[in-house]
């Protein structure tokens, strides 16, 4: 006995990107359409890893080195819809004054945002796109690390709203110093 083929499969699920209908309570039919966003891909742009002190630096030592890491969340509008989103992140590693290693990493992503006001879009691109790619790029270093011949670097997950409201002020700071320089 042959079972068809059309049993095993899922129902067909309604498209989720289509524009939502629905009656505006005035009897009008009105198309209410939802923000979306969506990640179109995600890559390494740039990948880094030295280790200068190697191999010295690789032998087993009581102290564990000094990590200082760096973040930074840079966009770039590639049309209309779509923006490109870097999250650029840096370790050194230091034992006294010796470097340990440095490892760079930009991690980008391509998202596509439609129906979200202007308004919107700018902390929507700087803290909700780098936390959804964060941490994909936090396994790239950590893997990098561990593939320097250190332990996984496991970067601490990151607060891109503080971050986003970092920058604001310091632009509203800057903003004002130009109009009192004028």
């Amino acid at each position: 006995m042959a079972e068809s083929d059309s049993t095993n499969e899922p129902e067909s699920q309604p498209d989720v990107q289509s524009t939502q209908n629905g009656n505006g309570g005035n009897g009008a039919s009105t198309a209410q359409a939802q923000g979306q966003l969506r990640l179109l891909a995600q890559y390494v742009k740039d990948l880094s890893f030295e280790n200068p002190s190697a191999p010295e630096s690789l032998s087993a030592a009581k102290d564990g080195p000094k990590i200082d890491v760096s973040v930074d969340v840079q966009a770039h509008r590639r049309s209309n819809t779509e923006f490109e989103v870097l999250l650029k992140l840096s370790a050194t590693a230091k034992k006294g004054e010796d470097t340990v290693f440095i490892s760079e990493l930009v991690y980008a992503g391509l998202f596509q945002m439609t129906n979200i006001p202007e308004e919107q879009l700018q902390p929507i691109v700087l803290v909700e796109c780098p936390r959804l790619i964060f941490p994909f790029a936090r396994r790239v270093l950590a893997d990098a690390t561990r593939d320097g011949g250190f332990p996984p670097l496991m970067i601490d997950p990151i607060d891109f709203v503080g971050l986003y409201q970092q920058q604001m002020i310091a632009q509203q700071k800057q903003a004002e110093a130009a109009q009192t320089e004028s």
